[in-house]
């Protein structure tokens, strides 16, 4: 979590599964954080890609409400890569 927090202050994040497919495949993605509670749909594209893409994939404890507290946004956040 300390992580996520740092990257936060240093990178802008890109918000929600969609997007964050897009530049996987795009390449322009380092890092992904996945919420405990993201849809297994979801959760397997973005392993699948990121595989493929050589990026890293971190699972989190914390759901999807909590991640979007800790962005400091009024909505829940599944997926944020940077």
């Amino acid at each position: 979590m300390n992580d996520l927090r740092e990257d936060l202050k240093k990178k802008k994040p890109i918000f929600g599964a969609d997007r964050t497919l897009k530049e996987i495949r795009s390449g322009k993605v380092e890092k992904i954080y996945i919420s405990k509670n993201c849809k297994d749909e979801i959760k397997r594209d973005i392993l699948h890609y990121s595989k493929l893409a050589d990026v890293k994939v971190i699972e989190l404890k914390e759901t999807n409400n909590e991640l979007g507290a800790v962005c400091k946004k009024p909505f829940n956040i599944s997926v944020i890569a940077f």
